[in-house]
């Protein structure tokens, strides 16, 4: 069975871009544009890990983590935290990764790679 991922972004171009990458290399990838859509499709697919961009419309991808932390079911769900914002890699403490737009496709793969196995 394949392995599920969340993408949470509310750039266009890199919600695509992460969907392709993640369906190319052998996983479902699903997509969210907002902390709210996330939370609602992250307790609907019950993903296997989930990627974060910090800076986002409404609501900050750390709001997002907390709900997340903070849900019985999604608590330990592993999240990759992707943002052009600096300072990120804090944002997020319990992240497995903190990527910089732009990033490393391969570097990005191995760590999902790692994640998941």
């Amino acid at each position: 069975m394949k392995k599920k991922i969340l993408v949470i972004d509310d750039d266009l171009n890199i919600r695509d871009y992460l969907v392709s990458l993640f369906n190319d290399n052998g996983y479902d990838a699903y997509i969210a544009g907002d902390v709210k859509e996330g939370i609602k499709e992250a307790n609907k697919i019950k993903p296997d890990l989930i990627t974060l961009d910090i800076e986002m419309p409404g609501e900050w991808g750390p709001r997002f983590y907390r709900q997340l932390s903070q849900d019985p079911q999604l608590k330990n769900i592993p999240v990759i935290v992707i943002s052009g914002l600096s300072g990120h890699q804090y944002a997020v403490v319990k992240a497995v990764a903190s990527l910089s737009k732009p990033f490393d496709r391969d570097e990005l793969l191995k760590i999902v790679k790692e994640t998941l196995n």
